[in-house]
């Protein structure tokens, strides 16, 4: 089976600690495919440090934001990026180290046989390291909630290591998105089921972030379920609205 046109995307934000080994070793467990880092005009030079790494491999590439946007909005500009530039399939992961780039070929095949292969947490074999209980427990519910409110046959809904069949994507209208922020992890989830998506799950062990600061708070955990209350609704009223 020949091999598909693969772009990975990673979205940051004063991440130039993490993203010189991260960025080597995506390419180690990923030879074949492009990356492109979205950049959020990183105060700390993040992006100079990739336009200056890209220049020696044409594998690599940088999209340059004009300020922090938000990461559904760097994601979407990911999707489209690869649209444009025909790739078939098109993977996310965190620039923190907390999605291991040696579990890419696993998630990257899980595409083979479904819509989007999620790297999940909440599945047999996969799980969380170096959180506390309350965070454990936010994110749990989060997911609960998530899964039963939207309909969704997965159980982790709000991580952000997926890969997506771009032909799948071009039928999403990203200008109609009701968040660019984190809680666009659940919708797209959402408006692909409504598309006829099919979906994959494969096991990895989350481990949290090894240099930089968070960029999670309590908020982002209230905008998401405000998100899925809003989506929720329309799920069980009006099935044929999104």
């Amino acid at each position: 089976m020949a091999t598909p046109k693969t772009l990975i995307a990673i979205a940051t934000y004063n991440e130039r600690e993490n993203l010189p080994g991260l960025i080597d070793a995506i390419h180690e467990h990923a030879p074949h495919a492009d990356v492109l880092v979205v950049d959020d005009n990183s105060p700390d030079g993040t992006g100079d440090w990739v336009d200056k790494y890209a220049a020696g491999n044409p594998w690599l590439a940088c999209l340059h934001r004009a300020g922090k946007l938000g990461l559904g909005s760097a994601s979407y500009d990911a999707f489209r990026h690869a649209i444009a530039g025909g790739y078939e399939v098109v993977a996310t992961l965190d620039a923190d180290w907390s999605h291991p780039p040696d579990r890419l070929p696993a998630v990257l095949a899980g595409v083979e046989h479904a819509d989007v292969s999620i790297g999940s947490r909440y599945v047999p074999g996969g799980g969380i390291e170096g959180w506390p209980l309350r965070r454990r427990v936010t994110s749990w519910v989060l997911n609960a909630v998530a899964s039963r409110a939207l309909r969704l046959p997965v159980k982790d809904c709000s991580g952000a290591f997926r890969a997506y069949r771009v032909a799948k994507l071009r039928e999403v209208d990203f200008d109609n998105v009701l968040t660019l922020g984190y809680a666009y992890l659940e919708e797209l989830l959402w408006r692909l089921r409504r598309q006829g998506a099919t979906f994959a799950e494969t096991p990895f062990t989350f481990r949290d972030r090894v240099a930089g600061a968070s960029k999670i708070n309590l908020s982002e955990a209230r905008a998401a379920l405000r998100v899925i209350a809003v989506l929720g609704w329309r799920e069980w009223t009006s099935r044929g609205h999104s």
